[in-house]
């Protein structure tokens, strides 16, 4: 059973299992660094559909599906789905849990949704609440610019500290030990975050809006388990981007805590490169999410990554806040990663 341990964390005695994951990603996502890693990569950004979430509701659902293909487990063994997306009221994950039929828990953590979902379906699974979930986020570039900011027909310029919403989406099948008896690797802690914020209004600098966030969930998490960054192959954030990646480092220093540049990453700043116009880098629920079931599970598999620490981050506004002029609150849950032989 799972113990609680510190102010924040929880430690899981039965060590759910990472069974199996999956990654889609749009045109702009795959022709990055990452590209060649994802499962799919889509030509379309439409997928066939009428409307961008219609479309981003098909990649989710297609996601989930492949994931379920490739650990060999039929939806109808799956007790839970664990899920959210950007959209005003889940609509996404909502209308693709429609067509899974799969007993559905909707999530909304922003772009910390992913690290959420795994966080909540490890505590099933070490309550005893089930035997296999899956845990899953997404995010399309379209349907966020629509909901968020200006329609992308006006032709808005970006500001440098802006963040590009990633379309892409990621799942993560979960089972108990005695469904996986060779995992690819172990959840061991979940440390929750705590909703910060430190004053920012503007929605065009997610970065440091979401990395006080992160630094404060960090060190509530190594407080809580007696480490430091040197106990982790990698400490990976999802997603500060460039602006919010170097205010990280520069906030944990505040506290004491070193991280070195080897040891530390962000996936809104690896799904992109320079030279493709994301000024800071990614964001969105399915920037994470499709980097955790891309790079970082098969870094795993080949047993290059040992522990990692994955911090997801949320800024968790939206439309009419922003335009109420409110301040952006934010979160940032911790998952840790080891490998099943560590």
């Amino acid at each position: 059973m799972a113990r609680r341990i510190g102010t924040d964390t929880v430690e899981f005695s039965g060590k759910p299992r990472v069974c199996a994951w999956s990654s889609t990603v749009g045109k702009k996502e795959a022709e990055g660094p990452l590209g060649a890693g994802f499962d799919a990569r889509l030509e379309d950004d439409l997928l066939g559909e009428k409307t961008w979430e219609l479309a981003e509701a098909r990649m989710f659902q297609q996601t989930v599906e492949r994931c379920l293909e490739k650990g060999g487990v039929d939806r109808s063994d799956v007790n839970y789905l664990l899920g959210g997306d950007l959209i005003n009221q889940l609509m996404a994950s909502h209308f693709a849990a429609r067509g899974l039929e799969i007993p559905f828990i909707g999530l909304y953590g922003a772009c910390s949704t992913m690290a959420e979902s795994l966080a909540v379906g490890a505590m099933m699974l070490d309550g005893g609440a089930a035997q296999r979930v899956v845990c899953a986020a997404s995010s399309h570039f379209s349907s966020a610019e629509r909901q968020y900011r200006m329609p992308l027909e006006m032709g808005g310029r970006r500001q440098p500290s802006a963040q590009w919403t990633v379309t892409g989406a990621g799942a993560t099948l979960l089972c108990e030990a005695l469904f996986a008896p060779r995992p690819t690797a172990v959840i061991t802690h979940a440390t929750m975050g705590r909703v910060t914020d430190w004053g920012v209004k503007d929605a065009a600098n997610m970065g440091a809006v979401m990395a006080p966030a992160a630094a404060r969930t960090l060190q509530a998490h190594l407080m809580d388990t007696k480490r430091t960054p040197e106990d982790y192959d990698l400490i990976i954030t999802g997603d500060l981007g460039a602006v919010g990646h170097s205010l990280f480092h520069e906030l944990l220093g505040q506290r004491g805590i070193k991280l070195d540049d080897k040891r530390s990453a962000d996936c809104g700043m690896m799904i992109f490169s320079g030279e493709q116009y994301a000024q800071s880098g990614g964001s969105g629920c399915g920037c994470s999410a499709s980097v955790i079931n891309s790079e970082i599970m098969e870094r795993f598999s080949t047993g290059e990554l040992k522990r990692a620490a994955f911090i997801a981050t949320g800024a968790l506004l939206n439309a009419t806040s922003v335009l109420q002029g409110e301040t952006i609150p934010a979160i940032a849950h911790l998952v840790v990663l080891e490998s099943s032989e560590a």
